[in-house]
């Protein structure tokens, strides 16, 4: 049992409390708004509706698990004792680096400090840090108590025998962590599926297919074996002298741009946010966004259950 400390309670923090808190650790966890931080115990309590229903976690587990984890309402109380912080803020760079700072100059160096971004680079986080050798990535995916694929990012003064400790604590804790040896932007998931996201953009600005059926081509077409034949292996599988013909045809055609989408610029001046805002590519209420969410749960946890041993789920 190690005592493991998350710093910021919103999207991914709670998740991913829960997720140390059923493996047996205790668990420490902080925000700066006290709404948000006040409502991690609902919000876990409700993550753990659909995995009571499928029998993952039992009922008389589910009180023992949510004391695990405590509320702090200060970063002393938050960093007394921990053996590892995970970061889990905004994605800003200049916020992160100065939580690091503020963290390196509290903590002991044992102590690992791990930052959730999903895009920026660990090395730039970790710059004019004491001991960045007890730096790393944890990037956890949306909604991280179910999705078992962590990606463990290597900075290049990242020590390797923190990397080997952070891949045990994740395993033992019923994840599926994955090795980044390079820090690249975005790392490996994020690099795939925003090239995805250009590509699907692309398509509906140039009105070649409707948000609609964008998303039904992934959901109901390839989308479906994603879950048990990773890219690599569909290549394989399909012959590679097939996948070298169509991209000799296919890839000159792909969206190349650099930088965000003029329609996703337009969408961001009407206030177009996504779910958030109610409307994105697709119009959204509480109601169905709320409904969007539960059947997304309940959904991977039946396929993870089918193709993962139950210690991963």
């Amino acid at each position: 049992m190690q005592t493991i400390a998350i710093l910021g309670a919103g999207l991914m923090g709670h998740g991913i409390a829960q997720v140390f808190a059923g493996a047996g650790h205790q668990v420490r966890i902080f925000d700066q708004d006290p709404a948000v931080l006040s409502s991690v115990p609902d919000r876990i309590h409700a993550n753990l509706v659909p995995f009571v229903e499928l029998g993952l976690v039992a009922q008389d587990q589910v009180e023992p698990l949510l004391h695990s984890v405590t509320l702090c309402s200060n970063l002393a109380d938050l960093y007394q004792g921990a053996d590892v912080i995970i970061e889990a803020v905004s994605e800003n760079l200049e916020l992160k680096r100065k939580v690091f700072a503020q963290m390196e100059s509290v903590v002991p160096p044992r102590t690992i400090l791990a930052s959730n971004t999903s895009a920026i680079s660990i090395g730039l986080i970790a710059e004019g840090l004491a001991h960045p050798e007890r730096v790393l990535g944890t990037h956890f995916w949306n909604p991280p108590q179910v999705v078992p694929c962590v990606e463990v990012i290597r900075a290049q003064d990242t020590d390797p025998a923190v990397v080997d400790r952070v891949m045990e604590l994740l395993t033992g804790a019923g994840k599926h962590p994955v090795r980044v040896e390079k820090d690249v932007p975005g790392f490996v998931g994020n690099r795939m599926q925003h090239a995805l996201w250009r590509e699907a953009i692309y398509l509906v600005e140039q009105g070649i297919a409707s948000p609609e059926d964008v998303d039904a081509v992934v959901r109901l077409g390839f989308g479906l074996r994603l879950a048990f034949l990773g890219p690599l292996q569909t290549a394989d599988l399909a012959g590679l002298d097939l996948t070298r013909a169509v991209h000799q045809d296919l890839l000159p055609h792909l969206d190349c741009a650099k930088g965000p989408s003029p329609l996703l610029e337009r969408k961001l001046a009407q206030g177009h946010l996504g779910a958030k805002a109610g409307q994105g590519f697709h119009s959204w209420t509480p109601e169905s966004l709320a409904a969007v969410k539960q059947n997304r749960d309940r959904t991977l946890l039946k396929i993870l259950r089918e193709v993962l041993p139950s210690k991963q789920i």
